[in-house]
């Protein structure tokens, strides 16, 4: 258990969530009590916490969220800045250009509210773009009364734990991410827009990145998006992705979140790799919002 000062006379409590990585914040009310000073210690406390952190019982706003997220950079889909990928314009919201909707309600026309079953595959949020997404922002509005986890990978500690060999190998390799690696398998034809499967939606980025902030090094592949190496076959590929991926995902690199009605959970894309899970009925109502950061182009 640790703390951290807040301005001149507040603090906050943090309780690690794992032994690598993640922390949950008590003592918070972003709609209240965000400051400069503040957001400062929220945003150290998660670097020093491996890029996850926990604010529970936040009854933000989708306005509130949006001028929160804005803390940590430009966002997908602000004004004179790049939005998502077409295919997912369907699930945002309506009136907020910054908001991806997770959900499996719909309105009274029978159009869906959200994607239902998004990131049903491990993945790093918009690892595909020049500039992938550094935070994610999850408001969770609505949840079913049990289900929907979210599983989280550290590639930091992952990369940490490779032989001196291993780490070497890997130095100078760069992988291709391609979005339509997950659009042709997680988003039905009719919904696939085109033009994502190509230009933009594909990038070159090192395997092994160097963190902005933290300085520290980290794995940058994901099985959702990451097609392949560049300039090996696609069998020596495989054998080296599917190597690390085994390795990023066992058991003590993992942190499994279990959602309540208002969580705020802020992770980090640049370490982080996710899994959502959709093992809850119909019945039972998913909402969530997420705010997307632009990150920087990984080095």
């Amino acid at each position: 258990m640790g703390q951290a000062m807040i301005g001149d006379s507040l603090n906050f409590k943090v309780k690690p969530l794992t032994p690598y990585f993640g922390a949950e914040i008590s003592g918070v009310t972003i709609n209240c009590d965000l400051t400069d000073e503040l957001f400062a210690e929220i945003f150290s406390t998660w670097v020093d916490f491996g890029g996850l952190i926990l604010l529970k019982d936040q009854m933000l706003t989708t306005k509130q969220h949006i001028e929160f997220s804005r803390y940590f950079g430009p966002l997908f889909g602000d004004p004179n800045h790049e939005p998502l990928q077409n295919t997912v314009s369907r699930y945002m919201h309506p009136n907020h250009s910054q908001i991806y909707r997770v959900s499996n309600l719909v309105d009274k026309a029978g159009d869906p509210l959200g994607r239902k079953g998004a990131g049903t595959y491990w993945h790093s949020d918009v690892s595909f773009r020049e500039r992938p997404a550094q935070a994610s922002i999850l408001h969770a509005k609505q949840v079913p009364n049990c289900g929907g986890d979210t599983i989280f990978a550290n590639q930091a500690s992952s990369y940490d734990l490779l032989s001196s060999g291993m780490k070497k190998t890997l130095e100078d390799i760069f992988a291709w991410h391609d979005f339509s690696i997950a659009a042709r398998t997680q988003y039905a034809d009719k919904i696939v827009v085109e033009r994502d499967m190509h230009g933009d939606n594909q990038a070159l980025h090192p395997v092994v990145r160097t963190h902005l902030n933290s300085g520290k090094k980290s794995l940058f592949v994901n099985p959702g998006f990451t097609s392949h190496l560049d300039g090996f076959t696609y069998d020596e590929s495989s054998v080296i992705l599917k190597f690390l991926y085994d390795h990023c995902t066992k058991p003590e690199f993992i942190y499994r979140h279990t959602w309540k009605k208002g969580d705020l959970l802020i992770w980090d894309n640049r370490v982080l790799m996710h899994y959502a899970i959709m093992d809850y009925p119909d019945d039972q109502g998913r909402y969530m919002e997420r705010c997307t950061v632009i990150g920087e182009k990984p080095f």
